[in-house]
């Protein structure tokens, strides 16, 4: 008989924590995109930073580290300009790709 595990009962996941170095990060991040969806994008932009710091990432990208917090969380809807802004100070780029 197979002992059936509750949602509540799963240990967090936190990306974050696997994001070690630059190769990882750019497979999150192009999995993600694959996905085509924003909000998803911003919280994986987010498990980035995170897993930079994300003092260091909101000095580099010149913004406040709680409108980052805020703009990088589940359910947010941030502007091309801020994702933009994140992508340089994370040190990645965006790229456009024909669909096959």
């Amino acid at each position: 008989m197979t002992q059936r595990i509750k949602v509540s009962q799963l240990p967090e996941f936190d990306a974050a924590e696997y994001l070690n170095n630059e190769e990882d990060v750019a497979s999150y991040l192009t999995i993600v995109l694959e996905e085509n969806d924003p909000a998803l994008l911003a919280v994986a932009l987010g498990d980035i930073a995170r897993a930079r710091g994300m003092a260091q990432v909101a000095k580099d990208s010149d913004i406040a580290r709680e409108a980052l917090y805020k703009a990088l969380r589940p359910g947010s809807e941030p502007r091309f300009e801020t994702i933009s802004r994140v992508c340089a100070a994370l040190g990645v780029r965006l790229v456009a790709q024909l669909l096959h």
